[in-house]
């Protein structure tokens, strides 16, 4: 389906955020793009026409009244982000200021800019795929170098890359199944079978190990839950400043200060970590603490790695060996990824090691003083080995599926490759293997934006900011 731009419509928007700051930019693309420019904006410099990639400084004007001194950089089409005519004006920051220009922009005959719609434009245009597009907003909101790293290489053409040379080597073999089918009366074979079914093994591979990285893709761009679990006073909160390096949470020597749960990201080796320190696990009869030990048993429901924290100085109490009973049925029904801590290793020991059921079955055990940060890298390695515990390693040159459109899309591509691989081993026509090839191609062409619709387009861009 062939998508369109609203006619010849001229957008524009505020590029940067809203709010104090240095500088705001403010794009305007389209074909009246120089005809608006040209009635708000006066060069300090003697100039017939604005020239294509040159910064000009002047004055803006609503009617006669300067607004701001700014500078405007000229991108002609077709060699700009959206391919057609582009400016950007940069203007002093703050809300008024930046809102007035466009304000200025709008009553000379260009539209406010819908979320998105410049990297749509872009992609209708033909200057990248809609894989490249989305990674633009995966860039944009990346909270750690590794998927920032991921999104720059989608962004680059690295997805787009792979699925097309799969999509031809696909398309080849269609050529000659098609052409197969011109000659079925001559009984003449241009696929040779045997080859035709090692080929189709090796591209399903590929398929498969992209479906595959999919987990691991989800954890890079999602991050990781982590929830710090205990009884009162064994230093969770302690253990949550020591991860962060600086005291987010309140630690005092009374127990039960934490009554609700409290949450943070913690960047470790470039994985997002969601870590959530909770209230104590312990009868009370405190309404409040109550209702936080509540939202400690939800959260631990939901969550990918729990931390559970004991007390190096202290016996274990009936209260330890419940969590610990707890947290291991976790472990045995779901899956749950188990790390035991044993925190204030810096006072005396008291707790009793042997008696803790962990060491059975192999989860491991860290000691930590959260006073001393003795112990704390021991513990962000063991949660970077965890984060990728039962998954594919990352390997920095592979390609990494982080969107579920795009593995629901591999996940179709590979069932018709399957059926047609079936479909072949059985001896049929070549017109039944031609159609599960086309499905194939399809579901590959999504991905890329080879084929899409408004309504696939709507979901990907209203997520983007206005003015990107």
């Amino acid at each position: 389906m062939v998508i369109t731009p609203h006619n010849d419509d001229t957008i524009a928007a505020i590029a940067t955020p809203i709010g104090t700051g240095g500088l705001a930019i403010i794009r305007i693309s389209g074909s009246k793009t120089l005809e608006i420019v040209d009635k708000i904006f006066k060069s300090k410099h003697d100039t017939d026409e604005l020239k294509s990639w040159h910064i000009y400084l002047g004055n803006l004007f609503d009617k006669k009244d300067i607004i701001d001194e700014v500078t405007v950089s000229f991108y002609r089409s077709p060699r700009s982000y959206t391919t057609e005519d582009i400016v950007e004006i940069g203007c002093h920051g703050g809300i008024f200021v930046a809102r007035r220009i466009l304000d200025v922009i709008l009553e000379n005959g260009a539209r406010l800019a819908e979320p998105g719609e410049f990297t749509k434009r872009a992609f209708i245009n033909g200057r990248i795929d809609l894989s490249q597009a989305e990674a633009v907003a995966d860039l944009i909101h990346s909270k750690t170098e590794i998927s920032r790293n991921i999104s720059l290489k989608h962004m680059e053409g690295q997805l787009y890359e792979k699925i097309e040379r799969i999509r031809n080597e696909l398309i080849d073999i269609l050529s000659l199944l098609e052409i197969e089918l011109d000659f079925s009366e001559e009984d003449i074979e241009f696929v040779e079978r045997e080859n035709f079914i090692i080929k189709l093994n090796h591209t399903i591979e590929e398929i498969e190990h992209l479906i595959n990285s999919y987990s691991t893709g989800k954890i890079i761009k999602e991050g990781i839950n982590l929830i710090i679990i205990g009884k009162r006073n064994v230093g969770k909160s302690s253990l949550l400043n020591a991860l962060l390096r600086e005291d987010r949470a309140i630690v005092t020597e009374i127990p039960g200060t934490t009554r609700d749960v409290l949450e943070e990201q913690l960047d470790i080796k470039g994985i997002l970590f969601n870590v959530i320190d909770t209230a104590g696990i312990a009868e009370t009869d405190d309404p409040v603490e109550k209702e936080g030990i509540k939202r400690t048993h939800g959260k631990i429901e939901r969550a990918n790695i729990v931390i559970h924290v004991l007390d190096f100085s202290n016996t274990l109490t009936k209260e330890d060996q419940s969590i610990i009973s707890k947290v291991e049925s976790l472990s045995n029904q779901k899956g749950l990824k188990i790390i035991s801590v044993i925190n204030k290793i810096d006072l005396d020991k008291k707790i009793e090691i042997e008696k803790i059921s962990y060491f059975e079955n192999n989860i491991p055990i860290v000691r930590t003083s959260a006073k001393t940060f003795a112990g704390i890298d021991d513990l962000e390695d063991m949660l970077y080995q965890k984060a990728f515990e039962g998954e594919n390693k990352y390997n920095t040159s592979d390609v990494i599926i982080t969107k579920k459109r795009h593995v629901e899309a591999l996940k179709k591509c590979s069932g018709s490759l399957k059926r047609a691989l079936k479909t072949s081993q059985t001896g049929l026509s070549s017109e039944f293997i031609s159609v599960d090839l086309r499905e194939a191609l399809d579901s590959l062409g999504e991905i890329i934006g080879i084929v899409t619709n408004e309504d696939i387009l709507k979901n990907i861009f209203e997520k983007f900011c206005i003015g990107k």
